[in-house]
């Protein structure tokens, strides 16, 4: 019986098969820490590529809170004497649209709106074709605008029955006062964006980044998988067709509580990929709120 059982293939010495699978062994350990590895890798880039983003965001703040005050003021004639701007909404459109031309920040700002409101805080109209802000109370919906009828002023929320095909979203807006000639406010000149479509602008600036340095070093066919999200105290907002499973990751990080002294950076596995993150706050968008930059190399 002993001679045949030993000449059976798969009854051979109980060191033979260790032989075998030592070697898969050994590779599966090097698969393992490759990934690590790159995911080390993909975390540091991230953590430069979030820094460009918090500078970028500071940026775009910088062209709202230039061009409100100036675009403001071109709209005065609106208000000025006895002129109501309920009376001509087409004539509030046109000068919305005039001052998104003509006002040089607010013409390269990211808005998705320009809106006039009385000083009561009901909207009149956007510049938008179709509008679905007129009537609403925007003191009502965003409370802390009201504070736009002495200066300017930035706070978020959302409005209601707003679409979120993407998941949840959040709404940043920005006011400023629109002076009569006795220097009373006549109305409040309004802007602003979602996270998400925020999310997009970042995303796509950071794409035209990381071409332009592919190009420069002649690996344009290495480009990492990237992706850039807003998060606040509520959840991560990323950009339109990024996976849900990666912003699944992403609010399962904790960026709020990392990012409390500072930047912050991870790894985590997703979909069996070794992804890279970074996060860092942008106190001016609003507060408990940033950037986070999900990476992976190829």
């Amino acid at each position: 019986m002993n001679k045949l059982v030993n000449a059976l293939p798969f009854a051979s010495s109980p060191r033979r098969p260790l032989r075998g699978l030592a070697p898969v062994a050994f590779a599966l350990a090097v698969a393992l820490v490759h990934c690590k590895d790159q995911a080390k890798e993909s975390a540091a880039h991230a953590v430069d590529n979030a820094q460009d983003m918090a500078a970028l965001v500071d940026r775009d703040l910088g062209e709202v809170e230039r061009g409100m005050p100036e675009g403001a003021k071109r709209l005065a004639p609106l208000v000025a004497g006895t002129a109501d701007p309920h009376e001509d909404v087409a004539a509030v459109r046109k000068a919305l649209g005039r001052v998104r031309r003509d006002v040089m920040d607010l013409s390269v700002a990211k808005s998705t709106f320009f809106a006039l409101a009385d000083a009561n805080g009901v909207a009149i109209r956007n510049d938008l074709e179709e509008d679905v802000m007129a009537g609403q109370n925007l003191f009502a919906v965003f409370p802390a605008l009201i504070r736009a009828k002495e200066g300017y002023v930035t706070t978020t929320g959302l409005f209601p029955n707003a679409s979120t095909t993407n998941g949840p979203d959040r709404d940043w807006i920005a006011g400023v006062p629109v002076k009569r000639e006795s220097g009373a406010t006549g109305a409040v000149f309004v802007t602003g964006w979602t996270y998400r479509f925020f999310a997009r602008h970042l995303q796509e600036s950071l794409k035209d980044q990381l071409t332009e340095q592919a190009k420069k070093s002649g690996d344009e066919l290495k480009m990492p998988v990237f992706y850039v999200a807003v998060f606040d105290g509520a959840g991560v907002y990323s950009a339109p067709l990024t996976p849900p499973v990666d912003e699944k990751a992403l609010s399962e990080q904790d960026l709020v509580g990392k990012t409390a002294s500072g930047g912050a950076q991870g790894t985590v596995t997703i979909t069996d990929r070794a992804f890279g993150w970074a996060a860092t706050r942008t106190p001016g968008l609003a507060p408990d709120t940033g950037v986070v930059v999900l990476r992976s190399e190829f």
